[in-house]
Order: structure tokens, then C-alpha cells, then sequence
């Protein structure tokens, strides 16, 4: 489904949502000029047609211990059989393994990851990664500052 389908307010309620996913209705149609009710049914449109896929706050991961971000690429030597599959299910086991996609270019994967500190970020390497079957080579690169991270996608307004 594309964005033509969504109107101003849809886009806006989008737009709001993605800025604090607890407001109520009442707050969110108070500021759009809608009743409760109409601005449920959009927002229950909007998640039944997949536009809102979930809600979740925002953490501090240094707040939380989480002292190393890096980015890691991961090439397989060997696709053949289900090892890919395997590989991608392995991953999505591991909480500290924030996010893997699956590239072009070089490697065959990229990966987020989080870690305590360095030397634990190096055991979840080794056992975890390295011993994923196919593995040839992993490279990381490891954040030195985070210059921008937002997960708010563009909302387009009409």
C-alpha cells in the first residue's frame, strides 16, 4: 500500500505518534480537531492496514550499561542448504544483536550490535558469530560517537 492512500490527518496522526507513542486519543484528536472515536478508527485503520507496526519507548543504552555499539559485517563462505537460514535465526536469538540485514557488496550481512564493554563485546564475537556454520570473515567497525540516531521515518504532509 503506498502513502496516496493516507490523508493530511493520517499523515499527521503518523507524524505525532512517532514523536510520543503514548498519546491518548483524546490528547491526539484534541490536537487535530477530531472526536475520540474518529481518531481511534484512523489509528486502528492505520495499524490494521500495517502502517503502525508497534510501539515502544525509546532507551538510553549507555544508561543501561551498554558502553560499546558497533557494526559488524559478516560474510558467508557457504550459502548452499539452509546455512543463511540458520545463520539469520542464530542471530535473532541474541537481544545484544540489535538488528541484521542482509546486504549487497562485500559482505553478505550487517549487524548492530551492543555490548557491556570491549572484552565482552569479544566473547559475544566468538561465541556467537565466529561459530555461526559458513562464517569466513567478520569486520567490525566500532561507533566512536553517535552523531545521529533516529528510528522516526519521514511522514510526508500534503
Amino acid at each position: 500500500m503506498s502513502l496516496d492512500v493516507l490523508d493530511r490527518i493520517d499523515r499527521e496522526i503518523l507524524h505525532r505518534l512517532q514523536g510520543d507513542a503514548t498519546l491518548s486519543n483524546a490528547a491526539l484528536g484534541e490536537a487535530l480537531s477530531l472526536t475520540v472515536t474518529a481518531c481511534w478508527r484512523r489509528r486502528k485503520r492505520l495499524e490494521d492496514l500495517g502502517y503502525i507496526t508497534g510501539y515502544q519507548a525509546s532507551l538510553s543504552r549507555k544508561k543501561l550499561g551498554w558502553g560499546v555499539f558497533a557494526f559488524v559485517q559478516v560474510r558467508l563462505g557457504d550459502q548452499s542448504g539452509d546455512k543463511p537460514e540458520r545463520f539469520e535465526q542464530s542471530i535473532q536469538a541474541h537481544p545484544q544483536i540489535l538488528s541484521c540485514h542482509e546486504i549487497t557488496g562485500e559482505a553478505d550481512y550487517v549487524l548492530t550490535v551492543v555490548a557491556e564493554d570491549l572484552e565482552s563485546y569479544g566473547r559475544l564475537m566468538d561465541r556467537v558469530v565466529r561459530k555461526q556454520p559458513g562464517v569466513v570473515s567478520i569486520q567490525s567497525s566500532l561507533s566512536l560517537r553517535e552523531v545521529k540516531a533516529v528510528c522516526n521515518l519521514p511522514v510526508e504532509f500534503g
